[in-house]
């Protein structure tokens, strides 16, 4: 696989001929509210740049817990920029030949580089770094989230970004004949990794089937307030072998009580999600169930399975009182999932309420938010907390 340094490589080469033939006299800027354009008069070369910052308060200001000590140990307020990102797209000689770079201020990380082939809808190839299409609740940019987080469950089983290639395309043949698809190969090894340790690639893959005949996109909340239903169902599916058994935006790590692997290919990872979606007058819904087998292929062949799942709906009141303000939107979740199925000791939960008030969409947003979590053993109760978050959402 390449380096990230080699993909920026790629990018000057197909960027810079035409901005440098065409410099200052072929160029035009504007800007239409989503972001900053530049294109050649001839439009064989354009860039857009956007950003977008996240200011948040949070009481107590700790992230999700996910092991007994979270409970346990106190924690502050909060109140930092949580994310500022910068994001430049466009395309280069073709309008069907497209790059895309994001990268995180906040963190000082890069987190997509990509390069796609996008000329016919059913069959399109993207090479890079970004996030692997697997689950919905991933998959929906965390600007255009219900909620400030993803579910608890995304911790345990989401493959997050990984550098690879990928086949898609979007197939519409009138009707319930309406899917989208997506195979690709990956290091497996998580943000930042060019290599996988042990030659063994990340296999995924999902299906999704728009079965009311339009397309579904990654999104929260119906803004559009959707005359029509609008619905997708989704299967995908991954397997691997690594010494990491979790990844994030951070890079790759472990699930709680597994190391990670001193031996190349130490861990045996398949898992699944089925996951769902409508859209309809003001109303979005959403859920997901995940499975996700983790065998030491070093000690033992000990298996771990990890099983969650988790609903999610968002509601505009207005559609059904008057009284209600048509901007603001009020959602809730529920999340679950056991780290260990066949011990049946832990069992860790969420419940979450949020209010958003939408200026301009998702583009500029006011969220509130309280979210309490909690873990079983056993049946018994042994962590509980309840956070409350204020967060304004902006995008330029």
């Amino acid at each position: 696989m390449f380096k990230l340094s080699h993909y920026g490589f790629l990018f000057f080469l197909l960027i810079a001929p035409g901005t440098y033939a065409h410099a200052l006299s072929t160029l035009f800027s504007g800007y239409d509210g989503n972001g900053l354009n530049y294109t050649t008069d001839d439009s064989r070369f354009s860039v857009q740049v956007r950003g977008r910052t996240q200011f948040r308060f949070a009481a107590p200001g700790a992230g999700q817990p996910n092991d007994p000590g979270d409970f346990i140990q106190h924690y502050g307020n909060q109140f930092d920029i949580n994310r500022a990102r910068i994001k430049v797209n466009g395309h280069a000689y073709k309008s069907w030949i497209k790059y895309a770079v994001e990268y995180d201020a906040a963190d000082n990380r890069t987190l997509n580089a990509t390069i796609a082939l996008e000329k016919y809808a059913p069959l399109n190839l993207k090479a890079g770094q970004w996030k692997v299409e697997y689950s919905r609740e991933r998959s929906v940019s965390s600007g255009g989230q219900q909620m400030m987080d993803r579910s608890i469950i995304n911790r345990i089983f989401t493959l997050d970004r990984q550098q690879g290639i990928s086949l898609y395309g979007h197939i519409d043949n009138g009707g319930a004949v309406n899917v989208n698809y997506w195979a690709g190969v990956f290091t497996g090894s998580g943000r930042g990794e060019y290599h996988n340790h042990d030659g063994n690639a990340m296999y995924a893959s999902r299906l999704q089937w728009n079965l009311l005949g339009k397309k579904v996109d990654f999104k929260n909340s119906d803004l559009q307030r959707t005359e029509k239903p609008e619905a997708a169902i989704a299967i995908a599916g991954a397997k691997y072998r690594s010494i990491y058994t979790r990844f994030s935006s951070s890079g790759p790590g472990a699930l709680n009580n597994i190391d990670i692997g001193e031996t190349p290919g130490q861990y045996d990872v398949k898992q699944f999600v089925v996951d769902g979606a409508l859209f309809y007058q003001g109303f979005n819904g959403q859920a997901e169930y995940h499975e996700k087998d983790v065998t030491d292929r070093v000690n033992g062949n000990q298996q771990k399975t990890l099983r969650g799942y988790y609903v999610q709906a968002g509601y505009f009141l207005n559609e059904q009182f008057s009284w209600w303000p048509a901007p603001l939107e009020l959602a809730a979740r529920y999340a679950t999932y056991k780290p260990d199925v066949a011990s049946n000791s832990e069992r860790f939960s969420e419940q979450t309420l949020a209010l958003n008030w939408f200026f301009n969409g998702h583009k500029n947003k006011v969220t509130a938010e309280i979210s309490e979590i909690t873990m079983q053993q056993r049946s018994h109760e042994i962590g509980d907390r309840l956070t409350w978050r204020l967060q304004w959402d902006v995008s330029f």
